[in-house]
C-alpha cells in the first residue's frame, strides 16, 4: 500500500468514526503504518476531520520528520510511533474521546473479560493507562510500556481510548466493540451489580487465537521489508 492509498484510507476511517460518534470535533487521532517502510500516516494536528482530504494527513518517518504533509501532525504522533515500535503487529491506530469508554477513564476503571469477543479481539482486558498529559514524551514513555501486554484495546485515565488492528478495518471494529463493552459495563455498575465475567479457560483460548493473529501481523510486516 502506498502513501496515497494510506491517507485516503484514514480519511475515510476518520469520516466513519465521526459519523458512528466516536470522533468528535478535533478530538482524537488516527493513524496507519506504511508497509515496506520505516513510516506511518497521521491525522494533522487540530483540524476539522469532515474538512479533511487525503493531501492534509500526514506522513512522517520513524524519527518523526515530515516526509509528506504542509501540516502539523497530530500533537500525539510521537505515541503513535511508540506504538509502532513497542507492537510490530500493529498496523493502524485509533485514539477516540468516545463518551462511554471516557467516562470509565474519569473513574478509572478498567474492563474485565466480560465477552467473548471482546477478549477475542481486544484482549483479556481493556486496562488501564495511567495520566500523562497530552502530546508529551511522559505519555509517549507511558503508553508504550503499557501496550506490551498485546491488548488492542486501553482506556487512558482521564483522557479516552486507544485501540489498535492488524488493519483499518479491525481497528475501526474494535472501537465499536470497546464502546459496546463499555456501554454494558457502566450499565451494569449503575445497577449496583457485579459483572460476570468469562471463565478463565475460554478467555486464555480466545486471546490465544488473538495472539494467533498478531504473529500473522507481524510476520507479514517482516515478508514485506518492513521493521
Amino acid at each position: 500500500m502506498d502513501s496515497a492509498n494510506s491517507k485516503s484510507l484514514i480519511v475515510e476511517a476518520s469520516r466513519s468514526l465521526v459519523a458512528k460518534g466516536f470522533l468528535m470535533a478535533t478530538g482524537g487521532n488516527v493513524s496507519l503504518r506504511l508497509p515496506g517502510s520505516e513510516a506511518f500516516a497521521v491525522t494533522p494536528s487540530n483540524y476539522d476531520y469532515l474538512k479533511m482530504r487525503s493531501e492534509d494527513v500526514c506522513v512522517l518517518d520513524f524519527g518523526l520528520k515530515i516526509i509528506e504533509g504542509s501540516l502539523a501532525p497530530s500533537v500525539e504522533a510521537a505515541m503513535h510511533l511508540a506504538i509502532y515500535r513497542a507492537r510490530p503487529d500493529v498496523m493502524a491506530i485509533i485514539h477516540t474521546h468516545q463518551v462511554y469508554a471516557s467516562a470509565l477513564a474519569l473513574m478509572g476503571m478498567p474492563i474485565p473479560g466480560l465477552f467473548d469477543e471482546q477478549i477475542r479481539f481486544l484482549g483479556r482486558r481493556v486496562a488501564i493507562i495511567p495520566y500523562a498529559p497530552s502530546g508529551t514524551g511522559m505519555l509517549k514513555k507511558t503508553v508504550a510500556r503499557h501496550v506490551a501486554n498485546h491488548d488492542n484495546a486501553y482506556i487512558m485515565k482521564n483522557h479516552g481510548a486507544l485501540v489498535f488492528g492488524a488493519d483499518m478495518e479491525r481497528a475501526m471494529h474494535n472501537v465499536e466493540i470497546l464502546e459496546k463493552c463499555s456501554i454494558a459495563y457502566l450499565l451494569t455498575l449503575c445497577a449496583g451489580r457485579k459483572a460476570s465475567r468469562v471463565p478463565l479457560a475460554v478467555r486464555e483460548i480466545a486471546f490465544a487465537k488473538l495472539r494467533g493473529d498478531q504473529k500473522k501481523s507481524e510476520a507479514g510486516l517482516s515478508g514485506r521489508g518492513g521493521e
